[in-house]
């Protein structure tokens, strides 16, 4: 796969569209990131304003640290 195809195969969300995956508000995903509890992110250009995007994946693999079976599984 070339280089041009490898980066159309990555998907990047707004903070919107990731709020709207997990069915939170945006500023509690906001939130998250202030905290550093929500999914990896990136800053797209410099200074505080630059806009946030996410890598699908990156979504995908914070959301598997959730995935439980039983309720005895949590963490404390």
């Amino acid at each position: 796969m070339t280089e041009a195809g490898a980066a159309q195969q990555v998907m990047f969300l707004t903070t919107v569209e990731v709020a709207g995956l997990l069915r939170i508000s945006r500023r509690t995903l906001e939130r998250m990131r202030v905290e550093g509890t929500g999914p990896r992110y990136l800053k797209v250009g410099p200074g505080k304003k630059s806009r946030v995007l996410y890598r699908q994946q990156e979504v995908v693999t914070w959301l598997e640290q959730y995935n439980f079976s039983s309720t005895s599984e949590y963490g404390s």
